[in-house]
C-alpha cells in the first residue's frame, strides 16, 4: 500500500485530458479510439508516476518540513528509497515501450513531458511563474498527445482553455503553500519568494477572467460552430462559469486549493457542474436535439 500511495494513483484524473480532442471531436463513442487513447493514458500514468518518484525522492527534506507532505512515503520513511527507485525505473521503461508502439509523434510528445518536468524537479519548480508555466504545459502537452492518438485536430481555442485551467489551477495551489508557509512560518518552496496573496489574488482574478471570456468566443467561433453543427455551445458556458465561481470560493472563503486533484475528488458542486457541463455536450453534439433549445427560444 505505501508503495502504490508512492505512485499517486489519484493523479491519474489529470491524463483525462487525453480524451478531451475525442469528446469534443464527437467521436468519444469510437471504441477503437477510445482504446487507443486508453492505451496513452495508460503510458501517460506510468511516465507521471515516474517523475511522482523521481520529484520525491529529489525533495526529501522539504517534505519533511511540510506539515502534509511530510507523510509521503520517501519523506516518512516508509519507503525505501533503492526500491522505490527501482520502480521508477520500471515505470520508465513501461511508458516508453507503449509509447513507442502508439508511434512516434506520440513518443516525442511523452518524450518532451517527461524532459520538462525533470528539468522542473531539478530546479526550474524554483523560479517564480515559470514554475507554474511549466505545469500548465504539462496539460497542453496531454491533449496534444490525446489528439495524435485519436487522429483529431486539436483547435487553438481547445489548447488556449486548457493551459488557462492548469495556470488557473496552479496558482491556486501556490496561494495555499503561500497561507502554509505564513501560518507555520517556514519557506515550503524556493518558488515562494517571489509569491504574495495580494499578486496570486491579482494572478487568479486576471486568469479566470480571460478562461471565462476564451470559452466563450470558443463556444461562438464560427468555425466551432460549422464542426459542431450547433450554435449554441454557449449554453455551455454557465457550467464552466459555475465551476470557476466555486473553484475561487474554495480558493478565497475555504483557503483550501492545496490539492485540484482532492478538490475534483471530493467537492460536490464541481462534480455536479462538469457532470451537467458533459451532459449539455452530449445532447448538443452528440443527440443534435437543438429542437428543444428552439422550444426556450435561446
Amino acid at each position: 500500500m505505501v508503495y502504490l500511495k508512492l505512485l499517486r494513483p489519484k493523479d491519474w484524473a489529470k491524463n483525462f485530458f487525453l480524451y478531451l480532442p475525442l469528446f469534443f471531436s464527437g467521436e468519444v463513442f469510437n471504441l477503437m479510439k477510445l482504446f487507443d487513447v486508453f492505451e496513452g493514458f495508460v503510458a501517460f500514468c506510468c511516465i507521471a508516476s515516474c517523475i511522482y518518484i523521481i520529484n520525491d525522492y529529489a525533495d526529501i527534506e522539504s517534505d519533511r518540513r511540510h506539515p502534509l507532505k511530510q507523510n509521503r512515503p520517501l519523506a516518512s520513511g516508509k519507503a525505501k528509497t533503492a526500491i522505490a527507485l527501482a520502480i521508477a525505473i520500471v515505470l520508465f521503461i513501461t511508458g516508453f515501450l507503449i509509447a513507442h508502439k502508439i508511434g512516434n509523434t506520440f513518443l516525442s510528445l511523452l518524450g518532451i513531458y517527461f524532459s520538462l518536468n525533470i528539468a522542473y524537479s531539478s530546479g526550474l519548480k524554483n523560479i517564480p511563474i515559470l514554475d507554474i508555466f511549466i505545469i500548465a504545459i504539462g496539460f497542453s502537452l496531454r491533449i496534444r498527445s490525446g489528439g495524435v492518438i485519436a487522429d483529431v485536430h486539436v483547435t487553438i481555442w481547445m489548447n488556449i482553455m486548457v493551459f488557462l485551467l492548469a495556470l488557473f489551477m496552479a496558482a491556486g495551489k501556490r496561494r495555499d503553500d503561500v497561507l502554509l508557509t505564513i501560518s507555520s512560518g517556514i519557506n515550503m518552496r524556493k518558488a515562494m519568494e517571489g509569491y504574495t496573496l495580494d499578486f496570486l489574488n491579482t494572478l487568479l482574478a486576471l486568469i479566470s477572467a480571460v478562461m471565462i471570456v476564451s470559452y466563450f468566443m470558443y463556444t461562438l467561433s464560427d468555425r466551432v460552430i460549422e464542426r459542431q453543427g450547433t450554435n449554441r455551445l454557449y449554453l455551455t458556458s454557465l457550467f464552466v462559469m459555475a465551476g470557476v465561481m466555486r473553484y475561487l470560493q474554495i480558493i478565497y472563503v475555504h483557503s483550501g486549493a492545496g490539492s485540484p486533484t482532492k478538490i475534483l475528488y471530493k467537492d460536490r458542486f464541481i462534480q455536479i457542474c462538469i457532470i451537467l457541463w458533459m451532459i449539455s455536450f452530449y445532447f448538443l453534439i452528440y443527440l443534435k436535439r437543438n429542437s428543444f433549445f428552439h422550444i426556450l427560444n435561446f
